[in-house]
């Protein structure tokens, strides 16, 4: 099938669009835009550059993607935005490009954004991740693979948001959120393990059986977070323990605090 441009679409001629491409009505595509084979533009869609787009991503109508910070430090300096394949951005969907000269947000392959979702300047967001109608991410935020944003989740600048983590609708995210957690509410609180997430994507019982008894050890032993992190140390090592470990090791906001846990 040969690339199809609407006639009313508006492409620019710095912009190059692959095989197999289809741009709808009343799109605009600007300067210094890439986008891969086999993408589909509904119908008024907007993509700014620098962006790269990869390959088989879908783009419903008023989705905008690729335009400038809203950080109001910017100062006009080249930025970019990097998209991998397979992504589905519902309509009104928001993607904005870094900040700072030569910064990026980049979102990764195979996640699928629900309508309003918004990605900030500067953000990381891995695959396979599902942003629920307004999922809102600030900038500078990270999300691992497998996330879970809630309907009307927030999150805070320069937080983390761990691997197999999933939120509650509503949920005000403002420290890390653990990886293969559970958390919900105003602010957020943790609330247990993600077991049927974990389940889903391929976790035995020994692996889950793990992060249980590690999320024991971080949130119901009346522990600090260095006499957490030490008894993780001294247990089973398994991969899920170590990110944990890392992870946790590596946050400057601090992680989640515990909160009730389903039937406490």
């Amino acid at each position: 099938m040969p690339t199809q441009i609407h006639p009313t679409a508006i492409v620019d001629p710095g912009a190059q669009i692959g095989a197999e491409v289809i741009i709808g009505p009343y799109c605009v595509i600007g300067d210094k835009v890439v986008i891969g084979d086999g993408t589909w533009l509904q119908n008024h869609v907007t993509v700014m550059g620098p962006s790269t787009i990869g390959k088989g991503n879908k783009f419903y109508s008023y989705a905008s993607i690729g335009q400038q910070t809203q950080d109001l430090k910017y100062a006009g300096e080249p930025t970019c935005l990097e998209v991998g394949d397979d992504n589905v951005f519902r309509e009104f969907c928001t993607v904005n490009r870094g900040t700072l000269p030569g910064t990026k947000t980049i979102v990764g392959s195979h996640n699928h954004f629900l309508a309003y979702s918004h990605i900030a300047h500067d953000c990381i967001v891995g695959s396979h991740v599902i942003f629920s109608n307004n999922g809102t991410l600030a900038g500078h935020v990270t999300v691992e693979d497998h996330v879970i944003l809630g309907g009307l989740t927030a999150v805070h600048q320069f937080c983390r948001i761990g691997k197999h983590s999933i939120t509650g609708g509503c949920s005000k995210i403002v420290q890390d959120i653990v990886p293969f957690t559970i958390v919900d509410g105003n602010p957020a609180r943790a609330r247990g393990v993600n077991i049927v997430g974990l389940q889903r994507n391929g976790y035995g019982e020994e692996q889950i059986r793990a992060v249980r008894d590690a999320y024991k050890v971080l949130y119901r032993k009346g522990l600090n977070q260095t006499q957490a992190l030490e008894k993780l140390r001294e247990g089973t090592m398994t991969a899920e323990v170590e990110h944990l470990i890392s992870f946790i090791s590596g946050s400057q906001r601090g992680i989640v605090s515990a909160g009730k846990s389903k039937g406490e």
